[in-house]
């Protein structure tokens, strides 16, 4: 996302951002997100888009995004199971997307949709803050979702030297 002084703020001043995902009512994203905006002297507004909740099908994931840009919205995180769904639906994708091949932002700039990945930088970040050291050399990874995928090639990049991915999904975990 831009500064508050960027041409993605609205006319009332707000930033219009949100979750799209399924069974995720639980998060705690828009109290975290919004009460950083107002440590950042930024109005934002994080709504939930639960397709469980709202009875919608996984095919709606385009539409939604369309509606969306449409209403002003600047921007939606993109969590569980739509990180590499996404994709196809995007005008450009970044190239830190495109090495992981999974999407968790999604930028609405003059009607065009771009798409993002900072689960890899958030991973590695943490891994060099708080496991500095840590050895490499075999490393087992459960999940190969969008998030794994993430974390997978983040581990390749910090020079692992073994790693196995298992996930419930076997297709999922050898591709």
């Amino acid at each position: 996302m831009q500064s508050a002084g960027s041409s993605l703020v609205q006319s009332t001043g707000t930033f219009l951002t949100g979750l799209i995902g399924r069974d995720i009512l639980a998060s705690r994203s828009p109290w975290l997100h919004e009460q950083e905006g107002k440590a950042q002297d930024i109005d934002l507004r994080y709504s939930l888009f639960d397709f469980d909740k709202r009875g919608l099908a996984d095919a709606e994931l385009g539409p939604m995004l369309q509606r969306l840009s449409e209403d002003g919205y600047s921007g939606v995180n993109v969590t569980y199971p739509f990180k590499q769904a996404v994709i196809p639906l995007l005008d450009d994708l970044a190239e830190c997307a495109a090495a992981v091949g999974a999407v968790n932002t999604v930028e609405m700039r003059q009607g065009r949709l771009i798409g993002y990945n900072t689960d890899k930088s958030g991973f590695e970040e943490s891994l060099a803050e708080n496991l500095p050291g840590a050895a490499l050399d075999r490393v087992l990874l459960l999940g190969a979702g969008g998030a794994g995928s993430a974390v997978a090639n983040a581990l390749l990049d910090s020079g692992v030297g073994q790693l196995t991915i298992t996930d419930l999904d076997a297709a999922r975990a050898d591709s």
